[in-house]
C-alpha cells in the first residue's frame, strides 16, 4: 500500500508516534535496528517535526508515519527512505510553491507534492519557507478547499489492447473496473520495458481483472 508516497506494510506498521522517532515506521525488517532509515535522518526528521508542531498542526501517526492535521484534514506527512527524507503534502495541487521546493515523487505523480532532503542540515535553512507552506496548506484545510479532480491521460499498452481484442471476457471485465483500477493496470504494464513481460503480466493479472480487483489488490 502507498500513502503520501511512502510504501507501508499494514500488518507491521507502528501506531505510537514516539515509536517512529525511536524505532522507525515498522514497514521493513530494518525496524528498530541501526540500519533503519529513520536513524540515519533522525536530526532532520526531528526538526521537521518541530516545524510542523510549531505551525499549530495536530500531530498523529497514520500509516506508520507522523501525519499532521488541521481542521480535521490531513495536511502533511513525513518519512524516511534510504536515500532521503521528505515532507509530503496532501492536496498538493492547491500549493503555489513560490520557492520551487516541491517535487514530483515519481513519473505517475500528477502534481509536485514532496519536499526532499538529502542531508539533515538542509532543513534549518528552509525552516521559514516550510512554515509558510504549512500555513498555506492549513488555510486550505480550514476553508475546506479541495483541488479539482483531474484524470491524467495514460497510454494503454498495445499488448493490453490486443489481449482484450482476443478475449471478450477479459475486455468486458476490464471495462467494468473502476477508473482507478484500470489505471493501476496501465501503470503496472507501462512500468516494464519489454512486450514479452507485459504479455506475461496480463496473463497473470487476468484472474484479478475477472474478479474485479486492481493491480495492487490481492
Amino acid at each position: 500500500m502507498s500513502v503520501g508516497g511512502f510504501f507501508v506494510n499494514i500488518a507491521a506498521m507502528i501506531t505510537d508516534i514516539e515509536d517512529f522517532f525511536s524505532k522507525g515506521c515498522g514497514r521493513c525488517d530494518r525496524f528498530a535496528t541501526e540500519d533503519c532509515s529513520v536513524r540515519r535522518w533522525l536530526p532532520g526528521l526531528e526538526r521537521l517535526r518541530a516545524i510542523c508542531r510549531s505551525a499549530g498542526l495536530v500531530e498523529t501517526v497514520k500509516w506508520g508515519h507522523p501525519c499532521y492535521l488541521h481542521a480535521g484534514r490531513n495536511v502533511a506527512i513525513i518519512g524516511a527512505l534510504r536515500g532521503d527524507f521528505r515532507l509530503n503534502f496532501f492536496n498538493a495541487a492547491l500549493m503555489k510553491d513560490p520557492e520551487g521546493l516541491l517535487e514530483r515523487q515519481g513519473p505517475n505523480t500528477q502534481h509536485p507534492d514532496s519536499i526532499r532532503f538529502t542531508a539533515n542540515e538542509q532543513v534549518e535553512p528552509r525552516a521559514t519557507a516550510l512554515r509558510a507552506y504549512l500555513l498555506e496548506a492549513m488555510g486550505y484545510a480550514e476553508a475546506g478547499t479541495l483541488p479539482p479532480k483531474t484524470t491524467q491521460a495514460l497510454e494503454w499498452p498495445e499488448e493490453l489492447v490486443n489481449a482484450m481484442s482476443a478475449d471478450p471476457e477479459l475486455a468486458d471485465a476490464f471495462g467494468r473496473l473502476t477508473p482507478g483500477r484500470q489505471r493501476s493496470y496501465v501503470i503496472h504494464l507501462n512500468s516494464v520495458k519489454t512486450a514479452a513481460t507485459r504479455v506475461t503480466r496480463i496473463a497473470k493479472a487476468r484472474p484479478h481483472i475477472l474478479a474485479g480487483k486492481g493491480a495492487n489488490e490481492r
